[in-house]
């Protein structure tokens, strides 16, 4: 014979208090003291009770749920970003919708698709920070938060890793460590994130009084290859740089192998500073790269909690650039052990760009 069903009655029953006690306690409102939060909670646990959840939205006019559109196809950015994300409402409880739309009618019929299940929130992240279309959500009133991602409306919250600053750490540290000949070989000029570290770079040197050099700046493919064409090239330079700040852990492979091939050592000769904390090449590289870390865990984090906060509350708007961190390996010269973090200076929070 089936058993029936429990029911809200029958942990109530259990743990002495009333059936409005036991809703309080589930749904965590209300004034209620901790002892008796937990007494629900483990009557609840014994009896294998499980709220309704139509009736818990119907009630609060709430899906529990939410939608992630990623446009990156691999993965590389977005799955720390994602994790992050997953970290913040876990607790909450939350049901997730991964959505993967790499091209705008997929991402549209996901958009179409979500809104039909009534998400009561979506975050968007993709492979690349530069500016892209709005999510078009058909006059649907559902917050929305771009984490490594932007769009040009002022209404929008986005919030993207500081560049910028993550290259001025980067060079502020070389020339920390007595190097003042500094070269930056980088990405495709097309890239947000390429200018960004470009002008990083040069807020660095002009901050120290060092004088940016023709020749010393160095734009190409986010290879390998390029780091190994550009390290050559550099190589050949008088008077030689003392360091190369890459704007990628992909480029400072390129540009250490091809250094160590023409007979000039890294560090001892020249510094080698990369971006990204990519671990499979930053640690496994000889010598392991000093790299920038953008913190992508954290800004998916970050992405989570300001949409549980705009569920049920105001809705902020701009871009925002969190810290990085630069992660300090042998490759500068600084290290000889465990890797060790180093923070920006003066920055404790986010900050408007």
């Amino acid at each position: 014979m089936t058993k029936p069903p429990v029911t809200i009655r029958d942990v109530a029953r259990l743990a002495g208090v009333s059936v409005g006690t036991v809703s309080k306690a589930l749904n965590g409102y209300g004034q209620l003291r901790e002892q008796t939060r937990d007494a629900v909670r483990n009557a609840a646990e014994r009896l294998g009770f499980r709220p309704n959840d139509l009736a818990q939205s119907l009630l609060r006019k709430r899906s529990f749920t939410v939608g992630l559109i990623s446009t990156d196809s691999y993965g590389r950015f977005s799955i720390p970003v994602l994790e992050g994300i997953e970290s913040a409402l876990e607790p909450t409880r939350l049901s997730v919708f991964l959505c993967r739309a790499d091209d705008p009618v997929r991402e549209r019929r996901h958009v179409d698709s979500l809104l039909a299940k009534r998400v009561d929130g979506i975050i968007v992240t993709g492979r690349r920070t530069d500016r892209r279309s709005p999510v078009d959500l058909g006059g649907a009133s559902v917050p929305v938060v771009y984490a490594f991602a932007q769009v040009a409306d002022p209404r929008a919250l986005c919030l993207l890793p500081d560049d910028r600053g993550g290259a001025r750490l980067a060079v502020d540290h070389l020339i920390g460590l007595g190097r003042r000949r500094i070269a930056h070989v980088t990405g495709p000029v097309d890239f947000e994130a390429v200018r960004k570290r470009r002008q990083g770079f040069r807020d660095a040197l002009a901050a120290a009084g060092l004088r940016g050099r023709a020749g010393h700046v160095l734009t190409g493919a986010w290879s390998e290859a390029f780091g190994r064409e550009a390290a050559q090239y550099l190589a050949g330079l008088r008077p030689a740089i003392d360091a190369i700040f890459c704007g990628s852990d992909q480029i400072a492979r390129g540009v250490i192998d091809s250094l160590r091939e023409t007979g000039v050592r890294v560090p001892d000769d020249v510094a080698v500073v990369g971006f990204d904390n990519w671990d499979v090449i930053a640690a496994a590289t000889r010598p392991p790269i000093t790299t920038v870390d953008m913190n992508l865990h954290e800004l998916g984090r970050q992405a989570g909690l300001r949409l549980l906060d705009m569920i049920d509350g105001p809705r902020p708007s701009g871009v925002e650039c969190l810290p990085c961190r630069l992660v300090v390996r042998q490759s500068c010269g600084a290290a000889t052990g465990a890797s060790a973090d180093i923070l920006p200076e003066h920055h404790d929070g986010a900050y408007a760009a």
